[in-house]
Parts: structure tokens; C-alpha cells; sequence
């Protein structure tokens, strides 16, 4: 079921199109700029709760990416579906830096070829859809209703890795629990923390917000 859902939407749910924004969505050196613009200024302008959002999601992302999914990827050892399935396509931009200079450029596109599967890979879980949807629900947490818009770019870059031949479907699929679970873990965890010793250490803003999500 894994493989056939994964070349319906790798070989045939395709359109010219859809390949340019897949691999667009799929490409985070094409966004940390503008993220870190976004951060910048969330920064300098956020109030305390925008700030405190900051914090939170940077940590979840430490604990989702390097350690969560570093150490599952080490005990599973899956294959990428090109690594081990006949026919796979493969997107991804030209080579170009800074990277968006491979906007309109036609797409790298290859075919994998039947071969021996490797006994190492990477495919799970997916980093990208792990710390998607992480940082998608610790926005969804401080911010209620307007957070969960952030779940459409997470659902999108989700489903682009399996459009591009990255992973596995059940690997994104389990993987977007992964990230929504520490995604309400993490920004509890804190939450406590904050109530429990930020009087002592910071006592006026404390004092102000008894509690991270607000």
C-alpha cells in the first residue's frame, strides 16, 4: 500500500505546475532567508508572547530534529523510496545560490533504477514534515484560531516530499504525529517551567504573564 500510494502521487497525480511548486514548497534553502527576515522582526517588533513563541518553537525544533528524529532515523535505518523502488522520480531545483535564482529554471528530474536496497537510509521519519507540523502546532498553542494557518504550508511541504520521491507516505504520515505531539509537549513542558520558577528569575514579567501564552 505504501509503494502504490507513493508512485500515484510520484508518477501520476503530477502536473507540470504542481512539479514547480512541490519543489519549491520541498527546498528550505529556497525560504530560510525570508524566515529569518520573518524572525528578525518578529524579534525586534513582537510583543512578549510572540517572543516567548520564538523561544518555544526553536526549542521544539532543537528537541523534534535533533534529537527525535536524528535518533529514530540511526534506529530505523529506512531506505529512500528511490533507494530501493524501479521508476521513482526525483525533483529538485538547479543548483543556483542564492537559491531562489532557480525559480524558472527547468527541474532537475531523474529516474531511479532497480538496484540492490541499501541497508542504511533516511527516509524516516521526515525531518521536514516532523518539524512542519511541530512548529505549526506551538504556533496553534500561543495563538489559538489564527495559528492553525500554519498547518496549510505544513500539509504542503508534507505532501511534497512524497510528490518529489523524498519519502514514503507512511513515513510523512507518522512523522506529522511525531511533530504534533512534541509540538504540544514541548510548550507544556515550558509552560511549567515558567510557572514554576520565572517569578524567581524574572519577576516583573512574570508578574505581567503568569503564563507563557500570553
Amino acid at each position: 500500500m505504501d509503494q502504490q500510494l507513493l508512485l500515484l502521487i510520484n508518477r501520476h497525480w503530477t502536473h507540470p505546475v504542481l512539479d514547480q511548486i512541490m519543489v519549491i514548497s520541498s527546498s528550505f534553502d529556497m525560504w530560510w532567508p525570508f524566515l529569518l527576515v520573518g524572525l528578525i522582526a518578529a524579534v525586534i517588533f513582537g510583543n512578549f508572547r510572540t517572543r516567548a513563541f520564538l523561544l518555544v518553537a526553536g526549542l521544539t525544533i532543537g528537541v523534534t530534529d535533533g534529537l527525535v528524529v536524528d535518533t529514530l532515523k540511526g534506529v530505523f535505518n529506512r531506505p529512500r523510496p528511490h533507494e530501493t523502488v524501479e521508476g521513482v522520480r526525483t525533483l529538485d531545483l538547479q543548483k543556483a545560490k542564492p537559491r531562489f535564482l532557480a525559480i524558472g529554471q527547468p527541474l532537475r528530474e531523474e529516474f531511479s533504477e532497480l538496484r540492490l536496497p541499501p541497508r542504511t537510509g533516511n527516509s524516516f521519519p521526515s525531518g521536514h514534515a516532523s518539524n512542519n507540523f511541530a512548529v505549526a502546532t506551538v504556533l496553534a498553542v500561543f495563538f489559538r484560531r489564527w495559528g492553525w494557518i500554519l498547518y496549510i504550508p505544513a500539509l504542503l511541504v508534507s505532501y511534497s516530499r512524497i510528490y518529489t520521491g523524498s519519502h514514503w507516505p507512511l513515513d510523512v504520515t507518522v512523522s506529522a504525529f511525531i511533530g504534533i505531539g512534541l509540538g504540544l509537549l514541548v510548550p507544556a513542558l515550558c509552560d511549567a517551567i515558567w510557572r514554576r520558577w520565572g517569578g524567581k528569575v524574572f519577576p516583573r514579567w512574570h508578574l505581567a504573564h503568569p503564563t507563557l501564552f500570553t
